[in-house]
């Protein structure tokens, strides 16, 4: 009898392994299924971000390309405002130089040299310009630019500017042109 028990036992626990194989394997269809699902939904966000980043990635290389196309059209518009400006002066030396011709009063054509310095002078200080006052400063060489050092016999003048030899501008408070000095030592 123990065979036949054997036997019935066997075979029950072959049926159930077999059942048990049967929910295995359909659990991993459901979990291929769940997996295939899955990698989908991945594969659209996948694509969804790439688009994204292209677009925003042409979208800041033309903002890149308008921005320095329009530093390049303000840079020269910038000039094209300074130039109209002097072309004001071009003129006046034009007229003059015509007066100059038949002149003679030399007072006449010293006066009108002044008036078109001093409207020179008038332009260039209303764009930010200005000159540096450099004699009997101290010598600094962020602002100047020494030629010469003079021997001096006043020993106030040792490190400190003789003469201006040409003079230094600023625009808004930046050196555009040293100064070319002599200093005394």
């Amino acid at each position: 009898m123990k065979n036949k028990k054997d036997t019935i036992n066997t075979d029950k626990v072959d049926d159930a392994i077999e059942t048990n194989m049967e929910e295995v394997r359909s659990e991993e269809v459901i979990d291929e299924t769940v997996d295939s699902e899955t990698v989908v939904d991945e594969l659209a966000r996948y694509n969804d971000l790439n688009d994204r980043f292209l677009r925003l990635h042409a979208e800041f290389d033309n903002y890149r390309k308008r921005s320095n196309r329009e530093k390049v059209e303000l840079i020269s518009s910038a000039n094209a405002g300074l130039l109209k400006d002097l072309l004001t002066i071009l003129d006046d030396f034009e007229r003059g130089m015509a007066n100059n011709v038949e002149a003679t009063d030399v007072t006449s054509v010293k006066e009108g040299f002044t008036l078109i310095f001093n409207k020179f002078k008038g332009i260039i200080e209303s764009k930010g310009v200005k000159a540096m006052e450099c004699k009997n400063q101290v010598f600094d060489s962020e602002l100047h630019e020494a030629i010469v050092n003079l021997p001096v016999e006043d020993p106030e003048l040792k490190g400190k500017i003789v003469e201006d030899v040409e003079k230094g501008y600023l625009l808004n408070d930046k050196v555009i042109r040293f100064a070319k000095v002599v200093v005394g030592q």
